[in-house]
Parts: C-alpha cells; sequence; structure tokens
C-alpha cells in the first residue's frame, strides 16, 4: 500500500481506524473507538470509524472529517495536503499539532521535498 497522507498529516495508511476499515474488521473499530474516544476526549462509535482517508472521493470517511475546518480549507484550495499551503502552517494547524505531533513531522518532511 503507498503511504497516503490526510490534510492534516496523519498518515492514513498507517491509521488504525482506516486499516480496520479497510480490513473491514468491527473488533478493530471498537478498539479505535474507544482509543479515540480517550484521546480526543469526545464520543467515538464503532460505526464512526469507517474510513478511505478524508482525501478519498468516497463517502467512507470518519465522521469528524465533515466537519473537519482543516479538511474544508485543504479542499477549498485543491491542495494535496497542507504541506503545499503558501499559508502553512496557520493558526488551525498549529493548534492541530499540539494533539498530533507527529502530524507536523509528516508536513515538514513533504515540505523539505517541495
Amino acid at each position: 500500500m503507498n503511504k497516503m497522507v490526510a490534510y492534516c498529516g496523519i498518515v492514513c495508511s498507517q491509521c488504525p481506524g482506516f486499516l480496520a476499515t479497510q480490513k473491514d474488521d468491527d473488533a478493530a473499530r471498537k478498539k479505535v473507538a474507544e482509543a479515540w474516544s480517550k484521546q480526543f476526549n469526545m464520543p467515538v462509535k464503532p460505526e464512526d470509524v469507517n474510513c478511505d482517508g478524508c482525501a478519498a472521493d468516497g463517502e467512507r470517511i470518519v465522521g469528524y472529517a465533515n466537519i473537519c475546518k482543516i479538511r474544508k480549507c485543504a479542499r477549498e484550495k485543491q491542495l494535496e495536503n497542507c504541506a503545499y499551503c503558501d499559508e502553512y502552517a496557520c493558526e488551525r494547524l498549529t493548534k492541530w499539532f499540539g494533539a498530533v505531533p507527529q502530524a507536523r513531522t509528516t508536513l515538514e518532511e513533504i515540505r523539505k521535498s517541495l
């Protein structure tokens, strides 16, 4: 599987939610929902863990992606991900890095290759 990077820098192809979806594994979805509920301090149900990556053109994206402002902005700007943005790293993205620091590392690596 090729490396797939979300707009915000999460490596989708390594994300447990993405992997659970690709394997159609309900037990894995349940584990992911429990972990994300704790990590993000918000309720996540196993049925919410159904994602082909937020940049995918299908309907299977994690529920939060539907309201994600980072995703909305990047899609409006028609970016592959935020590493390609002239306004990198905006305040919204910087706040996200506080919760998911590895996302910054991923985007910084992409920016170095541009």
